[in-house]
């Protein structure tokens, strides 16, 4: 991702502020750090050499659902809304990867590991504020969203793209990828 000149990671604490002015719920800032959890849990395990910016992962983390309150009302797309959001206060980098953690772009199973796909799939390995396997995580996505046929196939298809997303994570980290999460868990 190229960087802009009004570009800027904001730091843990600018990221809480936003939460809170954004008035993000309880139950979505819980959600937002156990994503920003499991996203450290793999980008601290990942193999030497592998460079991912460990500080655009937290602030993404802790920001993908920024809209996600308000589109309870407004019924909008969250991902697309909170990317808009972001970018409009500089932080284009983080509204790339706020974007994509519903529905991955361009997945290059072969290329570098990138920022937006370790919030993808961490945002897919947390049910509400509990890390759970992906199966659990796609039935639940079923039960609450998958209202007609074309969502419920969606969803489907969604989960193979979280298991090649998985695939290509777990072959830069040097330890098992549920090895590392469920560490992160005990911690």
């Amino acid at each position: 991702m190229a960087k802009s000149i009004s570009d800027r990671i904001p730091s843990r604490e600018e990221c809480n502020e936003l939460m809170v002015q954004h008035s993000m719920r309880p139950n979505i800032v819980e959600h937002s750090i156990q994503v920003m959890h499991v996203s450290l849990a793999i980008t601290d395990n990942l193999k030497n050499g592998v460079t991912v910016n460990r500080n655009l992962v937290i602030a993404a983390a802790l920001l993908h659902d920024i809209t996600k309150t308000r589109s309870l009302e407004t019924n909008e797309r969250h991902d697309l809304s909170g990317g808009e959001l972001l970018r409009e206060m500089g932080f284009t980098s983080i509204a790339e990867i706020v974007e994509q953690h519903v529905v991955l772009q361009n997945l290059n199973p072969q290329g570098r590991l990138e920022e937006r796909e370790i919030i993808y799939y961490a945002d897919k390995r947390v049910m509400h504020d509990k890390i759970v396997s992906i199966d659990e995580r796609v039935h639940d996505l079923l039960q609450r969203y998958g209202n007609g046929e074309e969502i419920r196939s969606l969803i489907c298809q969604n989960k193979n793209l979280i298991l090649t997303v998985e695939s290509k994570i777990a072959s830069f980290m040097k330890t098992d990828i549920n090895h590392a999460i469920e560490g992160m868990k005990a911690n």
